[in-house]
């Protein structure tokens, strides 16, 4: 089965993602609080997730800021639930339906707060650690962002 979410319209050669094909995104705390920083824009600590075991963290940065080819990684290396959360935190609903489906309830949870969903804030308060509450502010901060970036006239295209 292929997820349209996954999928751009003009490629239509990819294989079907398998859920047994998906690595596990288990991190310590100190990790996650790494890549809500990298999220943040810090370089370094961007950087320093590519070189040290956390390739799919470093992409999953570059994919939140829009870019392509850290989606494409994302998708052929293994972490298409990573990329499912980004596209629910920009509306993509059929992605969290998937997240559901799969029982990624927290990355269900994370990617509809970003969106601005109040009753999943409330789940993740509940049901999640700080740290993970914290990455999912961050990443809604940056969505926000380049959400009011492609909306101001003056720097439309312009992203962060």
């Amino acid at each position: 089965m292929v997820w349209k979410f996954f999928k751009k319209e003009e490629k239509t050669d990819k294989k079907p993602i398998s859920v047994k094909s998906l690595k596990p995104i288990d991190y310590p705390s100190l990790i996650i609080l790494a890549w809500a920083k990298a999220v943040e824009g810090n370089e370094e600590i961007q950087n320093w997730l590519k070189n040290n075991g956390y390739p799919e963290l470093f992409y999953s940065v570059h994919a939140i800021y829009l870019k392509d080819e850290p989606r494409d990684w994302l998708l052929k290396n293994g972490y298409a639930h990573l990329m499912a959360m980004i596209h629910l935190a920009e509306g993509n609903q059929q992605a969290g339906k998937w997240l559901l489906e799969q029982k990624f309830d927290t990355l269900y949870h994370m990617g509809r707060a970003v969106d601005h969903e109040n009753e999943s804030w409330l789940w993740l308060s509940k049901n999640s650690t700080q740290d993970i509450f914290m990455l999912t502010k961050s990443i809604q901060f940056i969505k926000d962002q380049i959400e009011e970036n492609h909306n101001d006239m003056h720097s439309i295209n312009k992203d962060l």
